[in-house]
C-alpha cells in the first residue's frame, strides 16, 4: 500500500533552540507547505518526501536581521542579490533594510508614493531571503504619507537620523538640504522629529488593530556636539584612526540624543520607540534611565555585532568606520554586560556593503576622516554571537530571542522568530564547535574586505532554510535562484 507523505521535508537529529525557556531539546523538525508542521523526537523518515540529516547540530530560528542597508553604496538591484546571499550565509532569513530618499540609496527626493514603488520593483525577484523596509520621513510630505505606507505597502516601522541636522553620512555638512534632497522650506531638526512622532501616533490611533506593531526607530547622536568635537579632535594630533573618530562623536552625544528622543516620545504619546545601535555605556545608561522616567513608553534597545566584536584598537582601522563609532574596550565590555543582563533587546548587523574603492580611495589610505561610514557583516551575525556569547555564558535560547523572536515581534513579522507549528519554516543549522577564521574572500558580499578579517570563531552556520527550502549550505554556498518574498507588515 502506497501512502502519500505527510511532510515535504524532515530535518532529523537536531537540537532545537527556541527563544523561550532555557532548554535545548533534541528532536526532528517536519515541514509542510513552507511551515513548521511538527517539532518532536522520533518522527519517522518515511513520512517525508525528503530527509535532511541534522547531525546533532543546533537548529536556530532563522535570524531576523532587523538593521540592514541594502542599496546604500551600490545599486539596490545589485545589493539585493549579493548582500542577501551574505545574509543567507549567516543564517539570516529575514532582512529588514533602512531606506530613505536623498543622496545615497536611489539618489532622488520626492514623495514616497512615487519613490517606494520603484524600491519594490528593483527588489522583486532579487533577494535570496525574505525582505522588507523601514522608511525615514525626510520632509513634511512624507509624514502625511505614513498612513498610506502602512495600509498600501505594509511599512510598519519608520526612522529618524538625529545627527542629520548638520551632518551627512561621513562628517559635518553645511549643505543638508542638498544632501537630504528636501525643499528650501523644509528643515530636518527637532521640530521635524516631533512631527514625525505625532504622525506615527496619529496613524496608530487610526489603526488600533495594528498599533502595537507600529514603531519608530532612532539613530541617537547629537549633531551639535559632534560638529564641535570633530573640529577639536581633527586638530589633536595625539589621536588617530578609530580612537579619533570615537572621540569626535563622543559617548555623551549618544546619551543626550537618547534623552531628547525619549522626551519627545513622551510629549507626543508615541509608546513604541527603538533606540538603534547603542554603542557605549553612556548611551545604554541613558536608555535605561529614560525607561525608568517614562515607564509607559515601550523602549527597545539595539546593539550591533560590530560594536560587540570590535574596539578602537582593531587592526581594521578606517575599514571599521561606522556611525556611531566603534568604541574603546570598556564600552564593548559594558555592552556585553547589558546584553547578558537582558537590557538589550536584539542584535543586528547594520550591514551596509561599502566596497573597498568606495570606503577609502587609495590616496586617502590611513585617513579616518575621508573614509566612508559603514560596513557589512550580516554573514557573521549569528556565528559571532554564538561564538563570543557562549564564551561569556550566554544561553542559546537567549541568543534565539535577540536574533529572531524579539525583532520579529517588534517589527510585525508574526510568522517568524520561532521553531513552532504554524510558523514559517525558517531556520539555521549551527555547529557550535566548529572553529574557523573569517576571511572576506569567502563571503558572497561584493564588499571585498571585512573589519572582522582574521577573527577566529568557534561556531559556524552549516545550512540555512527559508520557508522549508534550503538556500545555503556551507560546502556549496548559496543554493538556487532568489526566492525571497516581500514582508508586508504586520503579517497576519
Amino acid at each position: 500500500m502506497v501512502t502519500t507523505p505527510l511532510y515535504d521535508l524532515l530535518i532529523k537529529n537536531v537540537r532545537v533552540v527556541r527563544p523561550h525557556g532555557n532548554v535545548v531539546h533534541e528532536g526532528d523538525i517536519a515541514i509542510r507547505d513552507g511551515k513548521f508542521a511538527r517539532v518532536a523526537p522520533g518522527v519517522a523518515a518515511g513520512l517525508a518526501k525528503q530527509v535532511h540529516d541534522g547531525r546533532g547540530l543546533l537548529a536556530f530560528p532563522g535570524v531576523v536581521d532587523a538593521h540592514m542597508h541594502s542599496g546604500i553604496y551600490s545599486p539596490l538591484a545589485e545589493d539585493a542579490v549579493t548582500e542577501s546571499k551574505a545574509a543567507a550565509m549567516g543564517g539570516v532569513t529575514s532582512s529588514l533594510n533602512y531606506f530613505r530618499t536623498g543622496q545615497y540609496y536611489l539618489n532622488k527626493g520626492g514623495p514616497y508614493a512615487d519613490f517606494y514603488p520603484e524600491v519594490l520593483e528593483l527588489s522583486r525577484g532579487r533577494f535570496h531571503v525574505d525582505y522588507g523596509y523601514h522608511l525615514a520621513p525626510m520632509d513634511s510630505t512624507h509624514i502625511e504619507e505614513i498612513p498610506m505606507l502602512i495600509e498600501k505597502h505594509g511599512v510598519a516601522s519608520f526612522k529618524i537620523f538625529m545627527f542629520y541636522g548638520s551632518h551627512g553620512l561621513h562628517g559635518a555638512s553645511d549643505s543638508q538640504r542638498q544632501f537630504l534632497m528636501i525643499g528650501e522650506d523644509q528643515r530636518y531638526d527637532f521640530a521635524h522629529f516631533e512631527f514625525i512622532m505625532r504622525g506615527i501616533q496619529a496613524a496608530r490611533e487610526q489603526m488600533p488593530e495594528r498599533a502595537h506593531q507600529l514603531s519608530l526607530s532612532l539613530h541617537c547622536e547629537t549633531a551639535e556636539i559632534m560638529t564641535a568635537y570633530t573640529r577639536i579632535v581633527e586638530k589633536d594630533k595625539s589621536l588617530s584612526g578609530l580612537a579619533a573618530y570615537s572621540a569626535s562623536r563622543p559617548q555623551h552625544s549618544e546619551g543626550l540624543a537618547v534623552f531628547i528622543a525619549s522626551y519627545l516620545a513622551n510629549e507626543t504619546a508615541l509608546p513604541n520607540i527603538n533606540l538603534l545601535h547603542l554603542s557605549s555605556r553612556k548611551a545604554v545608561q541613558a536608555a535605561l534611565m529614560m525607561a525608568d522616567v517614562f515607564p509607559h513608553i515601550d523602549f527597545r534597545r539595539e546593539v550591533t555585532i560590530g560594536h560587540l566584536m570590535l574596539d578602537i584598537n582593531s587592526p581594521a582601522a578606517e575599514l571599521a568606520k561606522v556611525n556611531p563609532p566603534i568604541r574603546p574596550r570598556e564600552d564593548v565590555e559594558f555592552l556585553w554586560q547589558a546584553l547578558l543582563a537582558g537590557e538589550l533587546d536584539w542584535v543586528v548587523s547594520d550591514h551596509a556593503c561599502c566596497r573597498h574603492e568606495t570606503k577609502v580611495p587609495k590616496h586617502y589610505f590611513g585617513n579616518i576622516w575621508m573614509a566612508k561610514s559603514g560596513f557589512g557583516g550580516t554573514e557573521y551575525l549569528l556565528p559571532a554571537l554564538v561564538s563570543e556569547g557562549t564564551r561569556r555564558g550566554m544561553g542559546y535560547n537567549h541568543m534565539a530571542r535577540v536574533t529572531s523572536w524579539t525583532p520579529a515581534q517588534r517589527f510585525g513579522l508574526n510568522r517568524k522568530g520561532d521553531i513552532a507549528e504554524g510558523y514559517d519554516a525558517d531556520l539555521a543549522l549551527v555547529d557550535p564547535a566548529k572553529t574557523w577564521t573569517i576571511h572576506a574572500k569567502d563571503s558572497p558580499s561584493t564588499q571585498g574586505y571585512t573589519p572582522f578579517e582574521g577573527l577566529e570563531l568557534s561556531a559556524r552556520v552549516e545550512a540555512t532554510f527559508l520557508r522549508g527550502e534550503q538556500v545555503y549550505a556551507n560546502d556549496r554556498g548559496v543554493i538556487g535562484q532568489p526566492r525571497g518574498q516581500y514582508l508586508f507588515r504586520p503579517t497576519a
